[in-house]
């Protein structure tokens, strides 16, 4: 089944050359809000945003960009070769992924998704990729439904909430042992319902040792890969949109317990909702809400006059 949508980011003598051949070549132009060039070929519609954005939509849309936008403008392979370039990418494995390790509020949530070489087709075809790429939240969960429903139960969401990470931190006191737990503990999640899996592929975060030692006897058969930039296997971005999902579910019933927008990430708007917590609900409110090994703690303590020793034992 051929993919009916592609979107690529241009640079600007990118953007020209496409310009250029758009102009010069056999297509009917049409009016697209916020585009420098929007046209109708044969098979498909090309749209190039004023952003950079170039969209190719329809069912001639892969050839192409396969026999056109690659060779002439890209100048670069992109799609149609990942069987031959990566065919294990395609073989039935999990990937693992997690979401919230950078945000100050909130859960880390690592999820798992076994694929198979039909399910990897699934995924081409609704455009599964690393979350990092997905701005919006609505789409994120439609993304998230979607594979859920692909994958057949298939995956596990491990969700740790700031309650029970800080108490981990406590007890192990190291970001990356603590993420080798739960990458551990979805694998074997996992293992229970498909024990047949060979192969599992995460992100390379610490030393692979760390996994494996935290897996307990289900996940020790399981030949255990990680990679830099591991979103790129199917597996794992997948597994990338479904922590998302949980991240951002998390976020918001967190929100709604505190009557306020928690925000994301470590910023000074964080620090501020922060101190507000801390004013209204107490420096113990910190411990059910954030990521308290966060150096953005003792800043927000010392903010409101107050230091660590303020937070229950």
């Amino acid at each position: 089944m051929q993919k009916k949508s592609y979107t690529f980011k241009l640079t600007t003598e990118q953007q020209e050359a496409l310009a250029a051949h758009l102009a010069g070549g056999n297509y009917r132009p049409c009016t697209v809000p916020h585009t420098i060039i929007a046209v109708e070929a044969k098979d498909c519609k090309v749209n190039l945003y004023k952003s950079g954005k170039c969209l190719v939509q329809g069912k001639g849309a892969e050839d192409w960009v396969t026999f056109v936008l690659e060779p002439e403008i890209l100048q670069d392979i992109r799609i149609g070769y990942d069987e031959v370039l990566s065919p294990e990418h395609s073989q039935p494995h999990m990937g693992i992924d997690e979401s919230g390790k950078g945000d100050f509020f909130g859960p880390l949530v690592i999820a798992a998704v076994y694929v198979t070489p039909q399910i990897v087709e699934q995924f081409r075809e609704m455009d599964v990729r690393d979350s990092k790429t997905i701005k919006s939240d609505k789409k994120i969960h439609a993304l998230a439904g979607a594979i859920r429903a692909a994958v057949d139960g298939q995956f596990t969401v491990v969700s740790i909430g700031p309650e029970a990470y800080n108490r981990l931190y406590t007890s192990i006191g190291n970001v990356n042992r603590m993420l080798a737990w739960g990458h551990a503990r979805a694998i074997e999640n996992l293992m229970e319902k498909v024990p047949s899996c060979p192969r599992a592929v995460a992100d390379q975060f610490g030393p692979k040792h760390q996994i494996e030692r935290a897996l307990m006897k289900n996940g020790r058969s399981i030949k255990l890969e990680q990679r830099h930039k591991a979103e790129s296997d199917p597996a794992v971005a997948a597994a990338s949109i479904l922590a998302r999902a949980g991240f951002i579910s998390g976020m918001a019933n967190l929100s709604k317990a505190y009557g306020e927008t928690i925000p994301r990430g470590a910023s000074a708007l964080v620090k501020q909702v922060a101190g507000h917590i801390v004013r209204t609900h107490g420096p113990e409110a910190l411990l059910k809400t954030a990521k308290c090994h966060f150096k953005t703690t003792d800043e927000v303590l010392s903010a409101e006059g107050l230091t660590r020793a303020a937070l229950p034992r």
